[in-house]
């Protein structure tokens, strides 16, 4: 028997469904496989997605080549009339054992070859969780799938559905299984994250998931929150910025712009000075607080005046880690019909500057930590990561997973050492 080969693309979701699609496919006896899981967040993602498809076949030439993902959902027949794949299944379905159990007979039949249901179908989260996902020192848990919004550039509700919320009793549960088994960090992850809880009964909102694990989970030394909508922050939540130590100093803020015109073509549901006001707020109550964020260049109608605001922001809202995209025209989106698309080489020129603002937000983080202390967790004998997710090196070895007290006696172009 051949174990599965595994091949996955895109976000951090992606990734933790990949380790529950690991399990499933074990426990059905799937062999000699090739799974890729996709991602369908840019153009450039579905060509990558095809490319790594005939390569992988390339590669394995007698294994079942099965498709799934985001890219899987939103354009099942790119995939299914590709002559290297034998099957497609949706994001739904790949978290099934149902699924699994078929796909591990030794023909697909028709009936196999194509299941992908209509995701806005889907009410629930899957129930696979998977205990431990990461580094042996940091664990993701899934809490929420799916979004609301219809941002007019994202076609990720169309491959994800609409949201669903783990409840709190099964994620505190989860969590101390993690920590039983030494986990010293959990992370929370979801695609919509500050949405968890809107359709659960009573509606309760993230901060309160966030204070229920740190009460009833005493024992964990760290929990983190993925990327974050900030005008969706609830009161609990900024309560626990203020006054939980054992909630980690950095959050990732999906912003996508700075100007207001762009950020209304954009259907977000915030402008420029609440993104500044947030930040502003969460630095009074945890001065040491880092924010990363993601920011899309060349938006169609983007001028140089959008743009500047944009590049403004950086400094404004002091962002340390910035993820930056070039703006990707995606079929199916309200954004690909809007007659003034930004040209090529504008797109990528305005990208650079971005991340040029963002190396230099980075330099000036890391310069501010040296002298300092930190807590660092460590993810491998020679590094580890602050409390602020600042990736830190060691010369002499230490233990991974091991959570230890050091001071910052450097930098080394991207990394503090210590």
């Amino acid at each position: 028997m051949t174990a599965p080969i595994f091949s996955t693309m895109g976000c951090r979701l992606n990734a933790y469904e990949t380790e529950a699609m690991k399990d499933l496919a074990r426990q059905a006896g799937l062999d000699n496989a090739v799974i890729v899981n996709t991602c369908a967040v840019t153009a450039e993602a579905v060509r990558k997605a095809r490319q790594d498809i005939r390569k992988l076949r390339r590669d394995h030439p007698k294994a079942r080549l099965i498709v799934t993902g985001c890219a899987a959902q939103t354009e099942p027949d790119t995939f299914a009339n590709m002559p290297e794949v034998d099957a497609v299944i949706g994001n739904t379905e790949k978290m099934q054992p149902a699924t699994w159990q078929g796909l591990s007979a030794d023909f697909i039949g028709e009936t196999e070859a194509l299941q992908v249901d209509d995701i806005m179908s889907v009410k629930q989260t899957a129930g696979h969780l998977i205990d431990g996902f990461g580094t042996r020192s940091r664990a993701y848990v899934q809490v929420q799938n799916g979004c609301d919004h219809r941002c007019t550039f994202c076609i990720i509700p169309y491959g994800r559905g609409n949201s669903r919320s783990v409840p709190a009793g099964v994620v505190v549960d989860q969590i101390k299984r993690l920590v039983d088994k030494g986990y010293n960090e959990v992370v929370l992850t979801g695609v919509d994250l500050t949405s968890w809880g809107a359709d659960l009964p009573s509606q309760p909102k993230l901060g309160d998931l966030v204070m229920r694990i740190l009460k009833l989970v005493p024992d964990l030394p760290r929990l983190r929150i993925s990327s974050i909508d900030s005008i969706e922050v609830d009161e609990n939540l900024m309560q626990a910025i203020a006054t939980q130590p054992r909630l980690m100093p950095h959050l990732h803020l999906s912003l996508q712009h700075g100007d207001d015109l762009i950020l209304k073509r954009m259907k977000r549901r915030h402008l420029r000075d609440d993104a500044i006001r947030f930040t502003q707020e969460a630095r009074s109550l945890r001065p040491d607080i880092t924010f990363g964020a993601d920011i899309i260049a060349g938006f169609p109608t983007e001028t140089e005046a959008h743009f500047q605001n944009a590049l403004k922001l950086v400094t404004e809202c002091d962002l340390t880690w910035l993820h930056v995209f070039p703006y990707s025209k995606r079929q199916g989106t309200p954004a690909a019909k809007i007659p003034a698309q930004v040209d090529g080489p504008t797109i990528k020129s305005r990208a650079a500057r971005l991340r040029a603002a963002g190396d230099l937000q980075v330099q000036k983080h890391l310069a501010a930590q040296v002298g300092r202390n930190h807590h660092i967790l460590m993810e491998s004998p020679h590094m580890g990561r602050t409390e602020q997710f600042t990736e830190v090196e060691f010369a002499a070895p230490q233990t991974e997973g091991r959570l230890l007290s050091a001071r910052i006696i450097g930098q080394n172009g991207t990394r503090l050492t210590a």
